[in-house]
């Protein structure tokens, strides 16, 4: 027979890193805003052939999140965290102006 206090030492364990897989995977999945306050700030979109060539001279035909040495995943993935705005994921086909090309 198994006591409460043994019942407790074997389930805690177990349900606490379910608990923490689960709240991993809800902020990897989150995908920013382009209302977000930092994606703003920065003039981040979701897709790069809608950003203000105005507004964002440095902005090039061939920039893409996916390009970018900040972007958190491969070239190939639709979407992927970024650093720059928190570790939220952006669109691989968006833009915004902390771009750097990727080594």
């Amino acid at each position: 027979m198994t006591s409460r206090r043994q019942f407790m030492f074997k389930t805690l364990p177990a349900v606490s890193l379910a608990m923490m897989g689960a709240t991993a995977a809800q902020a990897q999945a989150a995908k920013v805003d382009e209302k977000d306050p930092a994606a703003a700030a920065i003039g981040y979109k979701h897709d790069a052939s809608k950003v203000d060539k105005k507004k964002y001279p440095k902005w090039a035909a061939n920039q893409t999140c996916a390009n970018c040495q900040l972007y958190q995943g491969k070239a190939s993935d639709a979407w992927a965290p970024c650093a720059v705005v928190g570790g939220k994921q952006v669109n691989g086909k968006g833009w915004c102006s902390a771009w750097v090309k990727k080594a």
